[in-house]
């Protein structure tokens, strides 16, 4: 079929199954104009009232990441600012904050910089994950063209085989408040996360999706804190508030309204220390523990807020609809964690939800042929998307085989691994620790405005990094990050666990 215009698209009926990040995303850039989206959720309406409401009240069965510490990548803030100005404004109005690129450079860089033009661009905006969705959810519902339903269980696709065998879907059957219904549309676009099970009925009915997956590693344990009255944030020091120890990576998450949360990361076979987090007296010593993180635990400065939450069955998983060029199913798309689920540890997955709703819209915009469309999101989930998975797998199983060697006596690494481990320590880190410039060159790639190694690729960029690796420890010592926290025995010590558990045999 050839490519129509956008007027003979009008009225298309797309159903987004999911409310959460991924499912408003896809409203944020699909919505507002002649198609009618209607956004399927299971869970009720959030409750009446602001951000604190939200988060102590909203049920949210099918988020289990919804207490979890959240932050918007530059990626998704820059999308919300240049397409949704509004809601970018009633975000701030709810709390949302900024952290800018200045705010995040080492003190020892700041009394350097000078600002440039760019630089708003690498801004992350930051609040408590329930503030974030509710203020999104009601911006969303504003929206010309744009509906939300609430308490409505998608049970199952609507679909029939075409000439060729291919799956075509044409809808859902849901349970709703006045029964079993079949929702018909254009296009169904699946947005119901890690543990979407429409489009596990579609593989299981035949549809040829790719998948490949593996586990992250860790877990996470989140805890959040209310500063207290008359108590300010503590300020930036030398010593880092987040960090990576190998056997635990931690990080401080400002938020909204004078909250924030920490989040220890801890690797799978950390067995002992993985069941001892979750006793919020043991969270608060290893938080204190930490020099940067210890002012912000400080009881005198914030109290906690509730207990602490864990967050399991970390595993990345890549899947594709189009398979040896052949679509595996027409009508239907699968966005955020129901087609790329990632490693929380990057923050990246709200912003490539909104990335590849926006590779959607532009398939949608482009022609209304099926299999057309689904080849036009294939390829930009390809280029827009598959770099960062593809790091995050290589940095993944590298933060795995760190965490085994922490806990197998006397190992001691190859020549190649040591050199690796230098090159990033000694020679990235420092490079954009000592040189504004390349700071900001690493930071486009870790907020997704270009490919995550594009520009250590670059011919200039790359001499700079050698040459400050090739300067040695001695020359760059005062670009080098105090140490974040104890190191394993010293830390077990603290919280009255045995050094010894889960040590690993020595190959």
């Amino acid at each position: 079929m050839s490519d129509t215009s956008v007027s003979d698209r009008s009225g298309e009926q797309v159903v987004v199954v999911g409310a959460g990040i991924a499912g408003l995303c896809t409203a944020l850039r699909l919505g507002g104009g002649t198609r009618r989206v209607t956004l399927l959720e299971r869970d009720d309406a959030p409750p009446e009232g602001g951000p604190d409401v939200a988060f102590d009240q909203w049920q949210r069965r099918g988020v289990g990441q919804l207490r979890q510490s959240h932050a918007f990548l530059a990626r998704l803030r820059n999308i919300i600012r240049d397409e949704h100005p509004a809601l970018l404004a009633d975000l701030y109005a709810a709390g949302c904050r900024d952290i800018t690129f200045a705010d995040m450079l080492p003190p020892r860089m700041k009394a350097q910089y000078v600002p440039q033009p760019g630089d708003a661009d690498l801004t992350i905006l930051t609040s408590r994950r329930t503030t974030l969705e509710l203020v999104i959810r009601r911006y969303v519902e504003r929206l010309p063209g744009v509906t939300i339903r609430s308490g409505v269980k998608v049970r199952a696709p609507i679909s029939h085989p075409d000439n060729h065998g291919t799956i075509v879907v044409t809808g859902v059957v849901a349970d709703t408040a006045a029964g079993r219904e079949e929702i018909t549309a254009d296009v169904v676009v699946d947005a119901g996360g890690k543990a979407a099970n429409l489009i596990e009925q579609l593989i299981k009915a035949g549809a040829p999706i790719a998948e490949a997956a593996e586990t992250a590693g860790v877990l996470y344990f989140t805890r959040h804190y209310r500063l207290l009255d008359g108590q300010e944030e503590p300020p930036r020091g030398d010593v880092p508030a987040s960090g990576d120890l190998g056997y635990l990576k931690f990080g401080v998450f400002p938020a909204d309204n004078r909250r924030f949360s920490i989040t220890l990361c801890v690797p799978e076979i950390e067995h002992a220390l993985r069941r001892a987090v979750m006793d919020g007296d043991t969270f608060q010593r290893i938080c204190m523990a930490m020099p940067g993180m210890a002012p912000w635990v400080d009881p005198a400065v914030s109290e906690p807020v509730g207990k602490v939450i864990g967050m399991g069955d970390l595993h990345s998983r890549w899947r594709n609809l189009v398979v040896d060029d052949k679509p595996a199913l027409l009508g239907y798309f699968a966005i955020g964690d129901a087609l790329v689920r990632t490693n929380p540890l990057y923050g990246r997955g709200c912003s490539l939800a909104a990335v590849s709703a926006g590779v959607l819209r532009r398939a949608l915009d482009s022609t209304r042929d099926p299999a057309a469309r689904l080849g036009i999101y294939h390829r930009g989930i390809q280029a827009e998307v598959k770099p960062y998975y593809d790091l995050m797998l290589k940095q993944d199983r590298a933060a795995i085989r760190r965490a085994r060697a922490t806990l197998t006596p006397d190992h001691r690494p190859r020549l190649k691994a040591r050199l690796a481990k230098s090159f990033v320590e000694d020679g990235i880190t420092i490079a954009a620790r000592s040189d504004v410039q390349l700071m900001r060159a690493m930071m486009r790639g870790f907020h997704m405005l270009e490919h995550p190694e594009a520009w250590l690729k670059r011919p200039q960029n790359l001499s700079k990094v050698l040459g400050y690796w090739a300067r040695g420890r001695r020359l760059n010592a005062d670009a080098y990050a105090p140490q974040p926290g104890p190191d394993r025995p010293e830390l077990m010590a603290t919280i009255g666990l045995d050094a010894r558990a889960d040590m690993l045999k020595a190959a």
